[in-house]
C-alpha cells in the first residue's frame, strides 16, 4: 500500500515538473498549450479505487492550477476525467486482462490505447477550455484553443508512450 501510494506520488510530481516547467512555456501559434498531466489518469491500473483515483486527480489539479495560475480549472478537469476514466478504462479494457492491468500499448493493442488516451484526453480538455472561457461569446476562439491544444497534447503524449515502451 505505502508503495502505491509512493509511486503516484511521484508520478505526481514529476508531471507537475514536467508542465510547469516546460509545457507551461509553449505557446505554439499564440493558442496551443501542452497539458501532459492527464497522463496521470491514463495509467491508472484497472483495479484502482475509484474515489482514490479522484482523490489523486484532484490534488494533481490543485497543483498545477497553484503553478499555472488557473483558479481551479486543472481541478475541475481532472476530477471530472478521473470519473469517467474508471467506466471508461472497464468498457475498454481486453475481456481476458488481468485485474491490475495497467493501459499501454502492449496490454490494450494499440489502437485501442491510442483511442483511450484519445477519449480522455478530449474529455479534459473540454471541460478545461468551457471552465476557462466560462461564456459562448468567444466560441470560435475557444474552439480553435481546444483543437490545436488536444492535438498538440495527443502528438506529445503519444510520443512519450512509444518512448516510454519502445518500438
Amino acid at each position: 500500500m505505502i508503495v502505491i501510494f509512493i509511486e503516484r506520488l511521484l508520478q505526481i510530481l514529476g508531471l507537475i515538473a514536467l508542465q510547469v516547467l516546460v509545457c507551461n512555456h509553449i505557446y505554439l501559434w499564440g493558442l496551443a498549450t501542452p497539458m501532459l498531466y492527464p497522463l496521470f489518469l491514463v495509467y491508472l491500473p484497472l483495479n484502482s479505487n475509484r474515489i482514490g483515483n479522484m482523490l489523486w486527480a484532484f490534488v494533481l489539479g490543485v497543483a498545477i492550477d497553484t503553478f499555472s495560475n488557473t483558479p481551479g480549472e486543472a481541478a475541475a478537469a481532472m476530477t471530472f476525467t478521473a470519473f469517467i476514466q474508471w467506466p471508461l478504462l472497464h468498457a475498454m479494457a481486453p475481456k481476458d486482462c488481468v485485474e491490475s492491468m495497467v493501459p499501454t500499448y502492449h496490454t490494450m493493442g494499440r489502437w485501442n490505447h491510442i483511442r483511450y488516451v484519445t477519449i480522455l484526453t478530449t474529455i479534459h480538455h473540454i471541460v478545461f477550455y468551457l471552465l476557462e472561457s466560462f461564456s459562448f461569446f468567444h466560441a470560435q476562439d475557444t474552439l480553435i484553443a481546444f483543437g490545436a491544444s488536444l492535438m498538440l497534447s495527443l502528438v506529445l503524449m503519444l510520443t512519450l508512450e512509444t518512448l516510454r515502451h519502445g518500438k
